[in-house]
């Protein structure tokens, strides 16, 4: 899969750690994973035995500190986690959002006490991660969530309900977007941890029946009178939340355009070899220029994204990435994403509607790509702000 584009290594791959870990990756996939994929899209959700697994190989809190139970790497580990995970075609396995998204919040604003509670189970696969912040009515629009969290004594109160949580049925640790004083628009909005098997009145709802990603569990939670300790507040003070979301989302949208370079890689990859074996009018679909002019439109635009999102991820690991550079990876990947794997999809004729070709699981999985994390509209408005 590496061959696909014939792009040079970056700056950051130039490293032999970072390349014997994104083989171990890679086998870990091939071997633990692949062989229980379509058992898990008929499910509808990655079993907890799996979890602790990927704890037990190191693949859970990669960029975590060892101090913290973590694997003690940095970004290069999640990036190659991403890359391999959709090299191989493990769809749905919510790793990314537990390792890259949701870990970072606390190992950044956590207290040292938060930290050496939660971060250990998480990198054992213990304690499995979801964020909750979308809400029936809100979508992208995270100022104006209506789920409240009501200081009595020592607890919060959480009252609320979110939809749209991926590792919703799964997770039993949440971070909960909440407003802690209504009246404060987005200043009133904080972050609190919700380990769900300590409290009473948390719900899970439906798990979602979704087009694509199959095998990711999406859920609705709802929070009903839900008591935390107030020591469960992520941060030092209330009111915190939207700048530790706006703190964080750079990130999870560039994880969103790396997840589009590895599945356009895929892509292209099953593509030009179905092509090339299947017979058509006493050749193969290859021998048409059609198909080696569209193929060759593929690659090209492909290298162009993995090279935008290589520079990005040197940005991230450098604390340079802002939040237009992160929206224009998450945007435009993921336009072009959905765009190859049409195409792709095409040149596999009748079979690539078929949902037991991977091209026709790639089309359905890539669409939520340009919704979710922000919808690619949203991304664009934040570029055109610095113009």
């Amino acid at each position: 899969m590496q061959d696909v584009l014939n792009v040079p290594p970056a700056k950051w791959r130039d490293d032999e750690e970072i390349s014997i870990f994104s083989d171990a990756v890679g086998q870990f996939f091939e071997r633990e994973c692949k062989p229980h994929v379509e058992e898990w899209r008929k499910q509808g959700y990655v079993p907890r035995e799996m979890w602790k697994k990927a704890g037990e190989a190191g693949l859970l809190c990669a960029s975590i500190s060892d101090e913290y139970g973590g694997a003690g790497g940095d970004f290069r580990h999640e990036a190659v986690i991403i890359e391999q995970q959709q090299w191989k075609g493990i769809d749905g396995f919510g790793i990314t959002l537990h390792n890259a998204i949701i870990a970072p919040y606390i190992e950044t604003f956590g207290s040292e006490e938060q930290k050496k509670k939660w971060l250990p189970r998480l990198a054992s696969g213990d304690l499995i991660a979801a964020i909750a912040m979308t809400e029936p009515g809100t979508g992208s629009d995270l100022q104006a969530v209506k789920t409240t969290a009501k200081k009595d004594g020592n607890h919060y109160v959480i009252n609320g309900s979110k939809t749209f949580i991926s590792n919703g049925q799964t997770a039993n640790l949440i971070v909960t977007v909440a407003k802690t004083d209504p009246n404060k628009g987005a200043k009133g909005i904080s972050l609190i941890i919700v380990e769900t098997d300590e409290v009473e009145g948390f719900e899970r709802g439906r798990n979602l029946e979704k087009i694509g990603q199959k095998a990711a569990d999406t859920s609705e939670l709802f929070f009903n009178d839900v008591r935390v300790p107030t020591s469960n507040l992520l941060g030092p003070e209330e009111g915190q939340g939207f700048v530790q979301l706006m703190t964080k989302l750079p990130q999870e949208r560039h994880v969103i355009g790396l997840q589009g370079v590895g599945m356009i890689e895929r892509a292209i990859a099953e593509t030009t070899a179905y092509v090339k074996q299947r017979k058509a009018f006493g050749g193969t679909i290859w021998d048409f220029q059609n198909t080696q002019f569209k193929l060759a439109e593929c690659k090209t635009e492909a290298t162009v994204a993995k090279v935008f999102a290589d520079h990005c991820t040197q940005l991230l690991i450098e604390n340079k990435l802002d939040a237009a550079t992160a929206s224009m990876s998450k945007y435009w990947i993921s336009d072009l994403q959905c765009k190859i794997i049409d195409e792709c999809l095409q040149l596999h004729g009748g079979y690539g509607y078929m949902d037991e070709y991977p091209i026709g699981q790639m089309y359905a999985d890539a669409r939520v790509q340009r919704i979710y994390g922000g919808a690619n509209e949203v991304m664009k408005m934040l570029i055109a702000r610095t113009m």
